[in-house]
């Protein structure tokens, strides 16, 4: 039986390359086979820190019977959700025609045009709690697909249809598009603000089994500076959720990080795998509620645990590890810090994700410029550079992940175009090198066509669009900022720094083309939200010029909470001009000695040269 899995640029894919099945990796291989031999197609998704993943693959694809079912009447697909997040989205949406149940594995039977008609989640190896046995669905879709396959066939039609109407814009007359104003955002948050757990903290009540999610891009909204006066509520929100979740099991104190989610309303019984999504954006989060500690502690996990070798930050570390000769979910990390020390770390996916490095690495090097911390900075800068040097085509696209250096097939996303632009930029910003800034700005331009319109270079993934089998274009959040909230987070980010106000014209039409959704949905629309908050106000923009890093007036400086405070030396400032970076246009040193900018909505006051010139307000 070959072995299609070994090579695979996935940790979890490799996971399931001893597998007694034959599997297929995504791709158009897989559905000639299946067209070939005239049987249906079971595509599997996953990812590898996923506990019922691992207990699903001990339990069904490891055992030579389920093997054999599989391989006598279906071809078998493995597809890693991180790796190929629109086959996931795609397929996940076709799932909700069959199941409310919804989560990984997502195990969908299709046809061997690639046509959803039957789809689940976890199977067990006997019937167990209402769910019939792995091999009882195998045997029963066959039989369908054998006997009744002109069902089989109007069901998948119906689905895909369905998918397509989703898709599909809204009919009807609409309000005229336009940015919220802040008293509309104030609104919004104080909407978000009326689901917090006043018992616990974050979001949601009810009885103590209720799970909570730490939703980071929510928090990120009630932390925008333009709420701070409009609904000053929103920040003792964010605050208490995080303190809440700091001092709880979600948060590991041995190593920094935060788990993915808590089982329990009080923040108890987590599920124990550390997402670099999850770190990444909590640390912002800690960075806006002043809490050193949280974020120091996030920044030590992100580069001691997730940090790999060449640079990048891998996708997560495992909920499971290796105690005694067994399995074990949490165990490890339910051990004291000498404890750990005798055992063998739940492993990390290395999968370096193009997208969430660059929300790594905008965080690290905000909060490497803020707390004048070295480490955090070359943290994100070693990063930025692994991404830039092995995450990228040949024709200069960026790819959506790789693996021990080697990218993947897989194409990016519009997110990680975004996510990684406003990574680069908070660099730019925090090291005052100019390459970045420029790298920033062409992804973001990459995202646009000649007449303007939103898309990923290169099209979506390849093998659904010829099969006709999207998901709705969503600009809600999952874990993660949307592909449209980070591409106008870029593009903002990139106005700011003076670089045009075409920039801020993206991230305009792309808030507006959600506001209303946004507004009635906060809290699965945080990122976008927080975007339009940053637009709704005029910016503080502080440009320091000095030849010395440790001048008095660049540490006044780094102290301050502004949209922007930028530290160069004249000779960057120049660079940056001649770059069509208007911000920086003739700042330079007053009397040769370091000199201060504040800029209000890019109207400059008088330089300044001491700290006393410089106001915090």
């Amino acid at each position: 039986m070959p072995n299609r899995l070994a090579g695979a640029t996935s940790p979890y894919l490799r996971l399931h390359a001893g597998n007694p099945v034959a599997w297929f990796p995504w791709g158009d291989e897989a559905f000639a086979e299946a067209r070939r031999r005239d049987v249906p197609v079971v595509v599997s998704i996953g990812y590898s820190t996923c506990h019922w993943c691992h207990v699903m693959a001990r339990e069904s694809f490891e055992d030579a019977a389920t093997a054999a079912d599989l391989d006598a009447g279906f071809v078998a697909i493995k597809v890693d959700r991180e790796e190929h997040p629109e086959v996931d989205a795609a397929y996940m949406a076709a799932a909700a025609a069959f199941t409310p149940s919804l989560g990984w594995p997502l195990t969908v039977f299709v046809t061997p045009q690639g046509r959803p008609f039957f789809a689940g989640t976890y199977f067990p190896p006997e019937p167990r709690s209402g769910l019939p046995a792995f091999r009882q669905v195998l045997a029963a879709v066959r039989e369908a697909w054998t006997d009744r396959r002109e069902q089989v066939d109007e069901t998948a039609d119906a689905v895909v249809s369905a998918l397509a109407e989703a898709g599909a814009p809204a009919a009807g007359p609409a309000a005229a598009p336009r940015l919220p104003t802040v008293a509309e955002l104030a609104a919004a948050a104080a909407s978000l603000a009326s689901r917090e757990d006043p018992e616990y903290g974050g979001f949601g009540g009810g009885g103590p089994a209720t799970p909570k999610f730490p939703v980071a891009t929510a928090l990120r909204f009630l932390q925008a500076p333009a709420l701070r006066d409009a609904f000053p509520e929103a920040t003792g929100v964010a605050d208490r959720a995080l303190a809440a979740m700091a001092s709880s099991p979600l948060r590991d104190d041995v190593e920094g990080g935060f788990f993915r989610y808590a089982t329990r309303r009080d923040w108890t019984v987590p599920h124990y795998e550390r997402m670099l999504t999850d770190n990444a954006q909590l640390l912002d989060v800690a960075l806006d509620a002043h809490r050193e500690d949280v974020v120091r502690g996030l920044a030590e996990f992100l580069i001691a645990v997730l940090q790999r070798p060449d640079g990048g930050f891998g996708a997560a570390q495992d909920s499971e590890s290796w105690i005694d000769g067994a399995r074990s979910e949490g165990g490890y990390y339910a051990r004291d810090a000498d404890s750990r020390a005798e055992l063998e770390p739940p492993a990390v996916d290395g999968k370096i994700v193009t997208g969430w490095n660059g929300l790594a690495i905008g965080a690290l090097a905000r909060a490497g410029a803020l707390l004048d911390d070295p480490t955090m900075l070359e943290a994100a800068r070693w990063a930025a550079d692994a991404v830039l040097e092995t995450n990228v085509a040949p024709d200069g696209s960026l790819v959506r992940a790789s693996l021990d250096e080697i990218p993947s097939r897989a194409r990016a996303t519009l997110a990680d175009y975004g996510q990684l632009a406003s990574g680069l930029a908070a660099v730019a910003v925090a090291t005052g090198e100019l390459a970045y800034a420029n790298r920033a700005r062409g992804l973001v331009d990459a995202c646009l066509d000649a007449t303007g319109g939103i898309g990923v270079p290169g099209g979506s993934d390849p093998v659904l669009a010829e099969q006709g089998v999207g998901a709705p274009d969503a600009a809600s959040d999952g874990d993660e900022p949307s592909g449209f909230a980070a591409l106008a987070g870029a593009a903002a980010s990139l106005w700011l720094l003076g670089a045009g106000e075409s920039y801020r014209g993206l991230a305009e039409r792309i808030v507006t083309a959600h506001a209303v959704d946004a507004l009635a949905q906060p809290l699965a629309y945080g990122a976008l939200l927080r975007v339009a908050a940053q637009l709704a106000t005029p910016p503080r923009q502080i440009v320091v010029v000095s030849a010395d890093s440790s001048d008095p007036l660049v540490t006044a400086a780094r102290g301050i909470r502004a949209d922007v405070v930028a530290i160069v030396d004249e000779e960057q400032a120049q660079a940056w001009s001649a770059a069509g970076f208007s911000l920086f246009e003739a700042k330079t040193r007053a009397g040769g000695v370091a000199t201060a900018y504040d800029c209000r909505d890019f109207a400059c006051r008088l330089p300044v040269t001491d700290m006393a010139g410089l106001s915090r307000d």
